[in-house]
């Protein structure tokens, strides 16, 4: 009876918890899927350097990558290899002692493998795992004086969709350990010390981030058992806020003046201004010499009178004008307008044209 009882419970608790398990189980099954689409990616890989190599004294390694996987170091001179352990989620850690045989140099490479699935992600380390004295020294009293982020900026990218990728730069104190997270991404990444004082790394954007243009980073730099953080104050998706106020600037009838050119305007000679100076030509040829002669200076006088006569009417209609051409921000075409005084403006002037006036662009 009571066995019966003990069974009627355990098949109840299956029952009861069993869609809990298999809930479980799908979103690790969906979540490495994810992960074999998009594959393995180390951000970050670095080691906390000693002052001896000698049996006994412990090297403590990090690597920053991807979530769900399985991480291991291959140090040159070790006997073993090194397995990490992820304390959250894309941040493994783990700790080698050096042992009696182990043949470990300040010289020696240290190689990662993140394994997820059948892919391999492969890191070498870019620093030595020995700290020379004058560094050592240099490094500590650094580190206590002053621990802090100077600066803290990102190159932004067209779009945030996966595979993109997001530059972070940070400027602060040299010799720490400096880290990133975004809201939206699972765990931390890793910023290497490029130069003294200067991190910086790619974050790629995978296929399971749900990055937005105003999604919270924070930058963290750590050392001696203290940390600082910082908070980019600027936007991941740059070109959006751009995009957003070329839109607000767009203006149908905004322009630059390209030139203003001065133009004279001569007026046509009429009749009337031609026949009386032919008149008075010809009355003048008149009175010259005498018989056929005569009659050719009258001929000749009136000719030039004439000619004279429509001079003097051009040069009294004679005026100036001002073109101003302008060329159009939207489209780059160009239009003259006319002005029969100076309207003030010079090239490269911004203007609005209304009804053909043009007025400063404040």
């Amino acid at each position: 009876m009571h066995l019966r009882t003990l069974l009627q419970a355990v098949f109840a608790t299956i029952v009861a918890f069993g869609p809990v398990a298999l809930g479980g189980a799908a979103v690790q099954a969906q979540q490495y899927q994810n992960n074999r689409a998009y594959g393995p990616i180390i951000n970050g890989f670095n080691v906390e350097e000693v002052r001896s190599l000698t049996p006994g004294v412990e090297l403590h390694f990090d690597l920053y990558g991807s979530a769900g996987g399985t991480a291991t170091l291959r140090i040159d001179g070790a006997t073993r290899n090194l397995y990490l352990t992820e304390v959250e989620p894309g941040q493994y850690t783990g700790t080698y002692t050096i042992g009696s045989r182990d043949r470990i140099k300040a010289s020696s490479g240290v190689t990662a493998n993140l394994r997820l699935g059948n892919q391999v992600a492969t890191s070498l380390l870019s620093e030595s795992v020995l700290a020379s004295n004058a560094q050592r020294g240099e490094r500590r009293g650094q580190l206590a004086s002053n621990l802090a982020i100077k600066r803290f900026d990102v190159q932004g990218a067209p779009d945030l969709g996966p595979g993109n990728e997001l530059r972070f730069t940070l400027v602060g104190t040299p010799g720490a350990r400096a880290e990133v997270a975004i809201a939206g991404t699972r765990g931390v990444f890793f910023l290497p010390e490029v130069r003294p004082g200067e991190y910086e790394a790619i974050y790629t954007v995978r296929n399971r981030d749900v990055i937005t243009a105003d999604s919270r980073v924070t930058a963290t730099i750590r050392a001696n058992g203290r940390s600082t953080t910082s908070v980019l104050a600027r936007p991941l998706l740059v070109a959006a806020r751009a995009e957003q106020q070329r839109v607000a600037r767009y203006c149908t009838n905004c322009a630059t003046v390209e030139a203003v050119n001065l133009i004279e305007v001569s007026g046509n000679g009429n009749y009337l201004g031609t026949v009386g100076g032919a008149l008075i030509g010809g009355l003048l040829g008149n009175q010259v010499g005498g018989g056929s002669g005569r009659t050719a200076a009258s001929v000749a006088g009136a000719v030039a009178g004439g000619l004279a006569g429509r001079n003097i009417e051009r040069n009294m209609n004679k005026a100036e004008r001002y073109e101003v051409v302008v060329r159009y921000t939207t489209n780059g075409a160009t239009q003259t307008l006319q002005y029969d005084n100076d309207p003030g403006l010079r090239q490269g002037d911004r203007v609005r044209v209304n009804n053909g006036v043009l007025t400063r662009d404040q």
